[in-house]
């Protein structure tokens, strides 16, 4: 069986010590201080999901619009490239033609 100690145990009970009107009012202060930064911060988090919303719309648009410019770019690109290809022909047809007229002249 539990046998109890000799000992005793003695608990006490602390009770707070009356506030002073001039700190009562410091931590009103500091609660409402507290109170209107916590109010801030939400706002600015609330403001940043905004503005984080807006950017990524910002940037799938402006991928949206380079996407359209590549594109475009890779046609005109080929379309340089057969201009270029025709105009190396012509520039051969040409010479063959001024090659003749200098032979036929020459001879």
């Amino acid at each position: 069986m539990c046998s109890f100690s000799s000992e005793q145990s003695h608990f006490f009970l602390v009770l707070p010590r009356p506030c002073s009107s001039k700190k009562h009012l410091h931590l009103g202060k500091l609660n409402r201080r507290r109170r209107t930064t916590q109010l801030k911060e939400a706002r600015q988090r609330k403001r940043m999901v905004v503005v984080k919303a807006k950017i990524k719309m910002k940037n799938l648009k402006l991928y949206m619009e380079n996407q359209t410019i590549i594109e475009e770019n890779e046609k005109l690109r080929k379309q340089a490239m057969l201009l270029h290809k025709e105009n190396q022909a012509l520039m051969s047809q040409l010479q063959k033609k001024l090659s003749e007229q200098n032979n036929t002249s020459n001879n």
